[in-house]
């Protein structure tokens, strides 16, 4: 007699033992039932998973669980699986909620974003009253964070005549947007 044919009851006994062609045979019989099962409750996309990890922990417990019924004892595995799965889902959108709520509670108001923009206008402005090298020096260090070496060897300066132009740029802009400064 081959072990296809074998009952159940005389598979688990097999399977407890380490027998593998028991196990295979007990893939075989009960995959596609729990697999049909399970997608029918949570997709077809994430049952193939559930399956093969109640599979997966059918072989490695195989020697400590207590089977008396393999068809009940596998739904009720399948089952398990994807009540956890429902948990973990639920979970895992909670948590999603919860970063997006704290996106919003951290994002700046309309208010804030007027005044950056005002801000922004304000001091291009600025800028463009300035002498062309100092306004020129001013955005290569703060918007495009160029160290005063870099600057002075692209404009053909001294680092000390860049240092001379950052500061006037400095100075006239902290001038002319004191509107814009705050109390703290």
């Amino acid at each position: 007699m081959s072990v296809k044919e074998l009952a159940d009851t005389q598979l688990v006994i097999l399977l407890r033992e380490g027998n593998l062609k028991a196990y295979e045979v007990i893939y075989q019989r009960y995959w596609y039932k729990l697999y049909l099962w399970a997608s029918h409750q949570i997709g077809v996309q994430d049952a193939e998973e559930l399956v093969q990890e109640v599979f997966l922990s059918l072989w490695n417990r195989r020697a400590e669980v207590e089977i008396k019924r393999l068809d009940i004892y596998l739904a009720v595995s399948i089952k398990n699986q994807v009540y956890s799965f429902f948990k973990s889902q639920l979970s895992y959108r909670k948590y999603q909620e919860y970063l997006v709520f704290k996106e919003l509670e951290q994002a700046p108001d309309g208010d804030q974003i007027l005044n950056f923009k005002e801000l922004s206008i304000a001091i291009e402005e600025a800028l463009n009253r300035l002498p062309e090298k100092s306004a020129e020096v001013f955005r290569r260090s703060r918007y495009e964070n160029q160290p005063i070496k870099e600057i002075a060897k692209q404009l053909n300066l001294s680092e000390k005549a860049v240092e001379y132009h950052l500061t006037k740029s400095l100075k006239y802009l902290k001038n002319t947007l004191k509107l814009y400064q705050s109390e703290n």
